[in-house]
């Protein structure tokens, strides 16, 4: 089963990404390192609520 999930950005706390995360494997918060265009720089995205 998957899920959609929305990534925030953990400095400026934007939300500018949306993923698939397969929840059968994966219980904990999804962590990535993507570009933010806010911060203008590579910063770690969380998963939101």
């Amino acid at each position: 089963m998957r899920k959609k999930v929305i990534l925030a950005c953990s400095q400026c706390l934007n939300r500018n990404y949306s993923t698939m995360k397969n929840m059968a494997q994966h219980h904990e918060r999804l962590e990535i390192k993507k570009f933010c265009k806010t911060c203008n720089a590579h910063t770690i995205h969380r998963e939101t609520k």
